[in-house]
């Protein structure tokens, strides 16, 4: 009697399960040199992975930074063919204080896997492997032409990718990508992804002197870069929260009246949201919803601000420089190499008196992605997922980037359509990161109820 893909995946679960932790083990820390070895072994790890689904051809990519793992099972003449995408290496779990149970020893509880890189996006990387193997198992192979690009640099940007896909566009050709980098809007209610925002970023650098000062001598008399930096740093936004850069908003495309009725049926309400960011008001542009800020309006963020004397104790110094980190989060219509030239604008223009600037410009930048909602691929993922949460997916526009989304659409000349299953509010990128044990099983099913619908 052939087994069927439920059959498959019951009668593995507990393996596939312990697999998923396995993953989770390894602390594959794009960003972090002193753990290179470990993303490379995690890399190892996942193209063995791929070859016991049955892939027939996989193979490691080297790059100047982590291995790009890429296959091919072409088993299915006449079917599209789909580019699998999704990565495998995650964000640094600084600060570990604040984590309730170690990082990368994964611990279940009230159902839920805490780990790092539990939701972003390991649990998405090892269900979509075991989907495959499932509709392998039940059908000989699996029923559509499969293509899989992971990478190891999304977390920083992607920057060795746009290389990787240039050289091997031949071999990666395909009807379009399904990229696994998402999540869910609720347990109950699909979310279906159609936009990302783009992104750009810049570290400004403020020197005020040639070297820190005594502050008794110093205080009164000459500038403190730190109190310039923060003087520089406000002057990027407004008192009612939109951004304060000269053009920054030229060229925007708004939303239109359709668009914000769809954003606004977000199941949770501000205030569930706020509670689940642990934070007491909104902050933002006014004239729309915080639903319209997260993913449809541009934003300049600080992500680093720091200078001076940082240790234990009091140094009284007056310090000579300071430094900023930000990054522009992007929607249509603008484009990354021109807003990150207004923001070092913005920085000279702004600079206080006896303050130079200069810039740690950025390796990456990318800009937003609208999937088209009659593509092929987006149209099957709305039924699949229609029929599996019996309700409508809520239409999603995300707030973060996957950058590499404008490389497939600008090099390879591929739509993207994006199915992940982390919930809001999973700490994606915070300590205490998790994924919900019941999304795991959840996960595969739909997968390979997606790949099978073709």
């Amino acid at each position: 009697m052939a087994v069927t893909v439920a059959d498959f995946l019951r009668s593995t679960r507990d393996a596939h399960f312990e697999e998923f932790l396995e993953l989770l083990r390894m602390p594959s820390v794009s960003t972090t040199p002193e753990l290179a070895g470990e993303v490379h072994a995690c890399a190892e790890w996942v193209a063995d992975r791929l070859r016991r689904a049955g892939v027939p051809t996989v193979e490691l990519v080297e790059t100047k930074r982590h291995p790009v793992i890429i296959g091919e099972w072409l088993g299915a003449p006449g079917k599209p063919t789909i580019l699998v995408y999704g990565h495998y290496d995650v964000q640094p779990a600084d600060p570990i204080e604040l984590w309730e149970t170690p990082p990368f020893e994964p611990t279940i509880r009230d159902g839920m896997i805490f780990a790092r890189g539990a939701a972003d996006m390991k649990s998405n990387l090892i269900t979509v492997i075991q989907a495959i193997e499932a509709l392998a198992a039940a059908h000989g192979a699996p029923p559509v032409n499969l293509k899989f690009f992971f990478e190891g640099e999304e977390e920083i940007g992607s920057p060795s990718a746009p290389e990787v896909v240039a050289s091997l566009k031949d071999r990666l050709s395909a009807d379009g990508v399904l990229s696994c980098d998402g999540g869910m809007e609720s347990p109950t209610r699909a979310g279906l992804l159609v936009a990302l925002k783009g992104i750009t970023g810049v570290q400004v650098n403020l020197r005020t002197s040639n070297t820190d000062l005594h502050s008794g001598m110093y205080g009164a008399t000459v500038p403190n870069a730190l109190q310039a930096m923060a003087k520089l740093a406000a002057s990027y936004h407004h008192d009612d929260g939109s951004v304060a850069i000269e053009g920054f908003y030229d060229g925007v495309i708004e939303l239109t009246p359709e668009e914000r009725a769809e954003m606004n049926e977000y199941p949770a309400t501000e205030a569930e949201i706020l509670a689940q960011a642990g934070v007491a008001a909104a902050w933002g542009e006014p004239g729309y919803t915080i639903f319209e800020r997260m993913g449809a309006r541009p934003t300049i963020d600080f992500n680093g601000l720091w200078g001076g004397f940082q240790g234990e104790g009091s140094k009284t110094v007056t310090p000579c420089e300071a430094h900023l980190k930000i990054t522009s989060r992007l929607v249509p219509g603008q484009d990354p190499s021109r807003i990150l030239e207004l923001i070092k604008k913005h920085a000279k223009d702004h600079a206080p008196a006896g303050a130079k600037v200069s810039f740690t410009a950025s390796e990456w930048g990318a800009p937003a992605y609208a999937v088209p909602r009659d593509n092929l691929l987006q149209a099957t993922a709305e039924r699949v997922l229609t029929e599996q949460y019996q309700s409508k997916p809520l239409i999603v526009r995300a707030g973060g980037s996957v950058p590499i989304t404008a490389t497939f659409k600008g090099v390879l000349g591929q739509e993207t359509v994006t199915i992940g299953f982390g919930l809001p509010g999973s700490k994606v990128h915070a300590p205490n990161e998790w994924f919900r044990e019941a999304d795991f099983d959840r996960a595969r099913e739909v997968y390979a109820a997606y790949l099978g619908a073709f």
